[in-house]
Formats: structure tokens, sequence, C-alpha cells
């Protein structure tokens, strides 16, 4: 049985009127923004049970744009997210959907395209107190909620990848908490989500990043 802290139970400190309709959603925007490749051009927001119906009241719909801007949850610059996004050029528009097909009611997709035309798509959850699920990447369905140091690379499916991966972090001394993969079909592209006790440097990014097999990678702090 999983044992329940203050902060699971009354919520992080944060600008808005609801953990869970304010702070988890700005951390699954956030989490977006960080795998973002590029600069963020146009991002559109499916929203699905309880978001879709007070997204507005609720401020959500400020929250998640402010998180794709790279925000925190104590920015007070949350309450003014829309201009923010203005003066960065950022044009984003909102989506309901009555879809009941969602592992939690307040789930929402993101989808983002930057500025060479390429999209990457994520579906999260939040689910109370400010904590977070993160259950698809491109359409592949993944877990994480950013508890731990987390790395995500996407890679064909091919043999000595996990190996790959794993050197990397063991050359630069970085020990693994949790490694899974998840990929669609086989022999097509997989998303591999490695949790970490240790933080992650951009070394270990760029020689992951080296073998031809990776299409990406990415911290999500």
């Amino acid at each position: 049985m999983k044992e329940l802290s203050v902060f699971d139970i009354i919520g992080p400190n944060m600008i808005g009127p609801s953990s869970s309709h304010t702070a988890g959603a700005l951390k699954i925007a956030k989490v977006a923004y960080q795998l973002a490749p590029k600069k963020i051009e146009k991002v559109t927001f499916v929203l699905y049970g309880s978001f879709a119906k007070t997204y507005k009241g609720h401020g959500t719909d400020r929250a998640l744009v402010a998180g794709i801007l790279g925000m925190n949850e104590e920015d007070e610059r949350i309450r003014d997210a829309f201009s923010y996004a203005k003066v960065n050029k950022l044009n984003y528009e909102f989506k309901t959907s009555e879809s009941t097909h969602i592992k939690h009611p307040n789930t929402v997709d993101i989808i983002m395209e930057d500025q060479s035309g390429s999209t990457i798509s994520i579906t999260g959850s939040s689910i109370g107190g400010g904590a977070i699920s993160i259950d698809k990447v491109n359409g592949v369905e993944v877990f994480f909620n950013g508890e731990y140091h987390t790395l995500l690379v996407s890679h064909k499916d091919q043999p000595g990848l996990a190996a790959h991966i794993t050197n990397c972090l063991g050359n630069w001394k970085i020990n693994i908490a949790y490694m899974r993969i998840y990929r669609a079909h086989k022999g097509e592209m997989v998303s591999t989500i490695v949790e970490t006790d240790d933080p992650i440097c951009n070394q270990v990014i760029e020689a992951i990043s080296n073998h031809l097999a990776v299409r990406y990678a990415r911290i999500i702090n």
C-alpha cells in the first residue's frame, strides 16, 4: 500500500484554484514543452472529462498554455499566459471531446507543431494533488509520472538499442531506477523511458543521439 505524504493530500504550492485543474495541467504541458524538438509554433489541446467541462472556469486553459511556454506552478505569469503566448507567437486552440475512453477524468491530448512542420503529441492525466501520469507519446502507450529524473528516447526497433542507452548512462555513473520499452508493432518506432536516481546531463543525450537508429532523446525534469 502506498504511503501518502502531506503533498499528496493538499497538493503543491501553485498559482490557481485547483491542484488537479491547474498545477496538474501545467505539469503535463511542461512535459510536452520539454519533449518538443524545436520552438513550438502551434499547439492543439483536446480536453476530456472534467477538463472539458470546466477548463475555462478553473484556469486549466491558462495553465496548459503556461506549461507549453515552460512556466512552473509558482510562476505569477500564469494568469497572463495568453498574453505571453501572443508575445511568443504561439498559436493555440482548445477542443473538447465527449469520449469516455480515457484512464482518468482529467485528461488532455497535446499536439504540437514546430517551425519545420514536425509534430509530436502526448496524452496526460492529472490524477490529484498536482500529480500527473503521462499515458501516450506519439500515440504509443507509455507511463511515467515525473517523480524521477526521466529520459525518453525515440528510436527504431532493432537489437542493441537498450544496451546502447544503458551503456551511455553507465559511462556517466547514472543509476537506473526503472526502464520501460514501449512499441505499437514489431519493427516500428519504439519509445524507451528511463527513470534515474541521478540527474541526466546533456553529454549523455549527445552520446545516445549519436546512434543512427535514434530519432531523438529528451530529458524531462
